[in-house]
């Protein structure tokens, strides 16, 4: 792949991955209420999720979602609904601060990771995302296209699980700090359950409007 090209793509993908979303707001979300190892977990997640993407848009998948407006629609209205749903789970299971709470059975943090990896592979906006930026990048001179764009999303997924282990543990030393103010904590579990619920009525109101 040639060195201008890859390094024009890993800036653009830094200024995405970078980008406050759904998948930030949910490691940022465990991290505060279950300490940097549940927001790791949330983060390995959604990498998880992104691997579906890249291997669907090699596969073509992604494409016929994006040519096929109810196939495209079905997947809008579907993470709508699972974004929703999380953010009255979390105003039903608001976070829960004190010192043991960071050490939670192994089911819960399988829980966690399965929720990232379902919210980022029903995200529509990062399959289009590997349809419509990958293969901008392909050299005809390099590889094999499908295997270039394999690189780039792995490259991708690497850069973004970066980013978001960075978020864990920033949101794992919060909760240290807000394990002293138990009620402030479930505030903001409150807080970030109203905006992933806002995240998915915008989506979706905005999906059945066209």
């Amino acid at each position: 792949m040639e060195p201008a090209n890859l390094l024009l793509f890993l800036v653009a993908a830094l200024a995405l991955n970078l980008t406050p979303g759904p998948d930030m707001l949910y490691v940022l979300a465990n991290g505060i209420g279950r300490g940097g190892r549940g927001g790791a977990l949330a983060a390995l997640g959604i990498s998880a999720g992104c691997i579906v993407h890249a291997v669907a848009a090699v596969a073509g998948l992604t494409a016929l979602a994006a040519t096929v407006p109810a196939a495209l629609t079905a997947i809008k209205l579907v993470g709508a609904a699972y974004l929703i749903w999380l953010g009255i789970d979390a105003w039903r299971h608001p976070p829960v601060l004190d010192a043991g709470a960071a050490a939670r059975p192994a089911g819960d943090g399988f829980r966690i990771f399965r929720q990232g990896f379902v919210t980022n592979a029903l995200n529509p906006k990062v399959a289009l995302f590997f349809l419509a930026f990958l293969p901008q990048f392909v050299s005809a001179n390099g590889w094999a296209a499908p295997l270039q764009i394999l690189a780039l999303g792995a490259l991708f997924i690497v850069q973004g699980t970066v980013v978001l282990l960075a978020v864990a543990l920033a949101a794992g030393a919060l909760r240290r700090t807000l394990v002293r103010r138990p009620r402030m904590a479930g505030w903001i579990g409150r807080i970030s359950g109203s905006l992933m619920i806002g995240l998915g009525l915008r989506l979706a109101i905005g999906e059945l409007r066209r």
